[in-house]
């Protein structure tokens, strides 16, 4: 049976028998119908969809918390909160939940249903990752499992939450990991909930040590902050502090940090595009293009990877601050529409087409300062978008090596001489950041690498330059990477 039509099958039921029956001649008691819990079933339907269609749960989850808003008029503030919490918690412990299921199984945990697999993952987390009761959470999870799935799957469910329920998480993560001193990666793989080849790469990229890569998968492992941007010109973070609960933010002199529980859509400036939803290591990007140094004029801005706007809001804000024009391109039409949103009402000149960055439109040498913020594996947002650690792997750095040497070397032809290229992922991966770099500037010539420290005013930890890596773990901002490149011939 598929999936489809499993999950199409009507919970089970046990019909009343004509006449005596049962021990003792009691007819058997009626079915009890299963209790529906808005906020689980809203949690499971986000998983599902990130399973079946790959969707992100950032964009999934808020049609689905405002229609339960539309449809439950007591569902409130804080049933939201629990599914966002269910949601994204079972997404980032995905992996350590999946090795204590599978020891508390009697297959192999690929034959297992996805929506069952879902529904026991819920559970896991609710037992071993929230303060919710083990009996409240393992009765809970099993009521979804009626309703979703049926009375028959609904018993294994109830089973193998008992199981877990006997112990608390760091006594099954001692039982299902590998010793540190057998194999390192998989210890960390299981502990920290991500992907071997991910936790060699972030390993590699910090230069090794024990401490610094325990300290980086626990930071994915977070809930991030919410940090708004006020795009200078038209609003200031000191209107965003006086209009909603904020504390400033570390780094970037625009940046503004939401209250825990503020919500963006409910500040005015967000809402007609005066301020963004902004991680502060993309504001620190965009600010340091902006503020390097170059020789001759400084009028003509190109943003080359635009979509979805964030960066080139910022970069066009500060652009017209100093009378110069910001061009946005992105390939894609849809997100070029996301980049007209963010620039509408940009206090100075701009436009927005949608081009390929590797068959530009423009004349070579036309731009004085180029941001290319390419495609990338994403490995730098994983606190955001938890899916993506389980969504990709490793051979699929080697589809992004031709697009971003492809880019870089189309923004170092864009800008003129004596103008800055901003080379920017938000990936630490080496292969995405220092080799791109490097490969690049031996074909291309003509090029040399100026030093990005300086233009991140009081951030510690920078490394030994000249490029820029920001971490989770030393800066509270998604692990951006940006290295600066001036045309010299």
């Amino acid at each position: 049976m598929s999936e489809q039509a499993r999950r199409a099958t009507p919970p089970t039921t046990t019909s009343p028998r004509s006449g005596k029956g049962g021990k003792g001649g009691k007819a058997p008691r009626p079915h009890r119908r299963p209790q529906k819990d808005p906020v689980r079933i809203l949690a499971f339907e986000a998983l599902r969809a990130v399973d079946e269609r790959d969707a992100y749960a950032n964009l999934v989850l808020p049609p689905l918390l405002k229609k339960a808003r539309e449809k439950n008029e007591g569902f409130d503030g804080r049933d939201a909160a629990l599914a966002t919490e269910l949601v994204y918690g079972t997404l980032r412990r995905q992996g350590t939940y999946d090795a204590i299921i599978a020891a508390c199984v009697d297959r192999p945990l690929r034959e297992v249903d996805p929506p069952v697999l879902d529904v026991l993952s819920l559970g896991a987390h609710q037992l071993l990752g929230t303060r919710i009761p083990s009996h409240a959470a393992v009765s809970a999870t099993v009521e979804l499992a009626r309703v979703v799935l049926g009375d028959g799957r609904a018993k294994f469910v109830n089973a193998v939450l008992r199981k877990i329920a006997r112990d608390d998480l760091d006594t099954w993560v001692e039982r299902v990991a590998p010793p540190y001193e057998d194999d390192a990666e998989e210890h960390l793989a299981v502990v920290h909930s991500h992907p071997r080849w991910v936790v060699s790469a972030l390993w590699d990229a910090l230069g090794g040590g024990r401490a610094g890569i325990e300290e980086l998968l626990a930071a994915d492992n977070e809930r991030p902050e919410v940090t708004l941007v006020a795009r200078p010109g038209r609003t200031t973070v000191e209107e965003l502090a006086e209009a909603v609960e904020t504390e400033p933010g570390r780094w970037s002199p625009y940046a503004v940090r939401l209250a825990e529980g503020g919500e963006p859509g409910a500040v005015e400036a967000v809402r007609d595009g005066r301020a963004g939803v902004q991680d502060e290591g993309s504001q620190l990007v965009a600010i340091a293009l902006a503020n390097a140094p170059l020789d001759g004029p400084d009028t003509r801005w190109l943003d080359g990877c635009a979509g979805p706007g964030g960066k080139a809001a910022l970069l066009g804000a500060l652009a017209a601050g100093r009378g110069a024009a910001l061009l946005a391109s992105e390939k894609q039409p849809h997100r070029a529409r996301l980049v007209e949103r963010a620039l509408a009402g940009n206090p100075g000149p701009y436009q927005v087409i949608a081009a390929d960055g590797t068959r530009p439109p423009w004349r070579e040498g036309s731009f004085d300062r180029v941001l290319m913020d390419v495609p990338c594996s994403g490995l730098g947002a994983l606190r955001r978008r938890p899916e993506a650690r389980w969504r990709r792997r490793l051979s699929d750095l080697d589809g992004f090596a031709p697009l971003q040497r492809g880019l870089l070397t189309e923004a170092l032809r864009a800008v003129r001489v004596g103008g800055v290229v901003g080379y920017a992922t938000c990936s630490p991966h080496l292969a995405e950041t220092r080799v791109v770099v490097d490969d690049v500037l031996k074909k291309v010539g003509g090029a040399e690498l100026i030093d990005a420290r300086p233009l991140f005013p009081g951030v510690p930890d920078l490394g030994d330059g000249p490029d820029v890596q920001l971490w989770p773990h030393r800066h509270g901002t998604d692990a951006m990477y940006l290295a600066l490149i001036r045309r010299t011939a």
